[in-house]
């Protein structure tokens, strides 16, 4: 058994929102579906790191969950920042439950032990938002990632920290983010949410003994990453 990670699949199968028009992205959902099934097992396990759906409701994203039930292993899904269709644990836990849905769970408030590593996260916040409750959010935000790393170190295992945004670029820091990383004694930190042009601002290698890493699926040629037990 192992444990893969990618981030940012923008299934659109239930609205009109194709991302081939963007460069690099044409017959992604072919070949996401093409490497996954390569390189996963049924008793593995994916971390999908938000933008899963471009669904604007449970209901308009019960397609794109579908194709990802259907692939092979078990899926843990955090929020990115086009999840529209993301609703509170229960609501979520009962979409799933109505619909068999039965290969996928939610990292939200929570972690899950899997193979010797405590998959932990949220979705964090962009660190140069200027909207007026960005602080707020980002406050909000830590505090959650605190709450699923405590319990990840409860289930034992190496906490190891998923993303949707980017705590640290080559050029900015959210510090409340990193903070949480810090003190928690993190090592590990895997976010997406990058793409194209702006990946190359990203920051992949080691910074105050935690090692960042960018997993977006395009960045990754549409090809989950192994996360491998340190």
């Amino acid at each position: 058994m192992s444990v893969f990670a990618i981030g940012d699949p923008h299934l659109s199968f239930g609205t009109d929102k194709p991302m081939n028009v963007f460069k690099g992205w044409d017959n992604y959902v072919e070949r996401l579906k093409t490497n996954w099934e390569n390189l996963i097992d049924g008793d593995d396990t994916v971390v999908i790191m938000g933008d899963v759906s471009w669904g604007m409701s449970l209901d308009e994203a019960v397609d794109d969950f579908r194709f990802i039930n259907e692939l092979p292993g078990k899926k843990i899904i955090l929020k990115g920042n086009h999840d529209y269709w993301w609703n509170t644990l229960t609501k979520m836990n009962a979409f799933l439950k109505e619909n068999s849905f039965d290969t996928i769970s939610f990292l939200y408030n929570n972690a899950y032990l899997v193979e010797g590593i405590s998959i932990c996260g949220t979705r964090g916040w962009f660190f140069d938002a200027e909207t007026e409750d960005s602080e707020k959010i980002i406050a909000r935000e830590a505090g959650r990632l605190r709450t699923s790393v405590k319990a990840g170190k409860q289930l034992g295992g190496e906490p190891v920290v998923f993303l949707h945004y980017p705590p640290i670029t080559k050029t900015d820091i959210c510090q409340p983010i990193v903070d949480v990383l810090r003190e928690e004694g993190i090592k590990r930190c895997y976010y997406a949410h990058l793409h194209s042009a702006s990946a190359y601002n990203s920051f992949n290698g080691e910074q105050d003994g935690i090692k960042f890493e960018l997993l977006s699926a395009d960045y990754l040629k549409f090809y989950p990453m192994p996360i491998k037990v340190l």
